[in-house]
């Protein structure tokens, strides 16, 4: 088997079917021919369930919003970075999120989540579940079985729970969750007639520095629009995991109408051939920010996954298990407050002030009041989400130069 970087260049694409264009065309279709009304019926009896697929008979297009060509390239090539069985791309992160917790929580059950957790997640979480009877509890970073049941059985909720959902490293802070132990949470409330699965948000690490199936995750979710996008000109979504599971999720995402489109299906194709190159040369460009970062006299602390070991023995512990790379993503807290935050993030040249991540080029911004500014005051307190946090993304500029902006920005704070 090839490593997936080798086939991301031509895995699930044969040139002979598109007149022998090196690369997969743009299939800027709505609908599709069937060659005869017999053939039709066949596409849309496995297209709806009606009747398993024979082995060695394909899968026919039928229409955009249920398959096409360069969405199903892109979802069998996404699916070799963790040997998963099959993918599903959407129109955005968020529409994989909610996709796929809208599919695997019936209404009136409870979902078990880390915290924090990106901001829109926690607002689909807090505000649009609970319309539909869905509870949630947090669970925090080294929390155990016990625990996590103890605080389910004050709510009452022992026997509700249906989904585990963590997100890991944690934004902005890049807090560290063990994939294993969600894994024996979300086991620990199984029964004969019911499954709960473990989703991982993987999107600040994966899919190259970060496996989290490997080590029990059933499904694995992200916004592709941040790495595997890479050029802050696509808005994308992906989920990877069993068969099973994707099977329900693009059940869902068929009546939603939320599939990648073609041209941004190419537009991902295009990217993930760089995708391995990028994510490593961005991760040493990012551990020379923080190493500067850390020394400097205005930070008070950087939260960057070098220092994982620093911060606690279990982080250190799940940072050497889970991933492979310290990647590209960190956050500090300069000394001061919101004031001083933002005389830095004014003072920025070539950080470019913006939300996002994972870009080619490099990124800054504020949680507290910008990704994470609808997360309850409350919440930002216990999670660290504070005035003085600064999130920074780190892309493909040289580190000489990123660091001589750092060091520019850095000196109008209190000037």
């Amino acid at each position: 088997m090839r490593h997936p970087e080798s086939e991301m260049m031509s895995f699930g694409y044969d040139p002979q079917l598109s007149e022998g264009s090196i690369k997969p065309p743009i299939f800027q279709t709505s609908t599709f021919v069937f060659k005869t009304a017999e053939e039709g019926k066949r596409f849309f009896e496995v297209a709806y369930g009606l009747r398993e697929k024979d082995p060695a008979e394909s899968v026919g297009l039928i229409y955009s919003r249920l398959n096409n060509p360069n969405l199903e390239i892109l979802e069998d090539r996404l699916t070799l970075w963790e040997n998963c069985e099959a993918g599903a791309v959407f129109e955005s992160g968020m529409a994989a999120i909610s996709t796929t917790l809208l599919e695997l929580l019936p209404p009136g059950s409870v979902l078990i989540h880390s915290a924090p957790v990106y901001g829109g997640t926690d607002h689909f979480i807090h505000h649009v579940l609970p319309k539909y009877g869905i509870d949630a509890l947090a669970m925090y970073p080294g929390e155990t079985v016990d625990t996590v049941k103890g605080r389910l059985a004050e709510h009452g909720w022992e026997n509700r729970v249906a989904a585990v959902y963590i997100e890991t490293p944690a934004n902005p802070t890049t807090e560290l969750i063990c994939v294993k132990n969600a894994k024996s949470i979300a086991t620990a409330f199984e029964t004969g007639e019911k499954e709960v699965p473990l989703i991982v948000d993987n999107t600040y690490m994966g899919p190259v520095f970060s496996k989290p199936t490997q080590f029990g995750a059933d499904l694995v979710l992200y916004s592709a629009t941040k790495y595997i996008g890479g050029h802050s000109d696509v808005v994308a979504g992906a989920a990877v995991g069993s068969a099973e599971l994707i099977t329900r999720i693009k059940t869902l995402r068929t009546f939603l109408g939320n599939m990648g489109s073609p041209f941004n299906s190419w537009l991902l194709l295009r990217s993930m051939e760089t995708l391995a190159v990028r994510m490593e040369r961005q991760a040493a460009t990012a551990e020379a920010v923080a190493d500067y970062l850390k020394a400097h006299p205005k930070v008070e602390k950087v939260h960057y996954l070098k220092y994982a070991h620093e911060r606690s023995e279990r982080e250190g512990r799940i940072l050497d298990e889970q991933y492979s790379s310290f990647g590209a993503m960190m956050a500090f807290d300069i000394k001061g407050g919101e004031k001083q935050a933002f005389q830095f993030l004014n003072g920025l040249k070539l950080f470019k002030l913006a939300v996002s991540l994972g870009s080619t080029e490099s990124l800054a911004e504020h949680p507290a009041t910008m990704t994470h500014a609808d997360v309850s005051a409350e919440d930002k307190a216990k999670h660290g989400v504070s005035e003085k946090l600064v999130r920074l993304s780190v892309g493909l500029e040289h580190p000489e130069d990123l660091i001589a902006d750092l060091e520019g920005a850095l000196a109008q704070v209190g000037a």
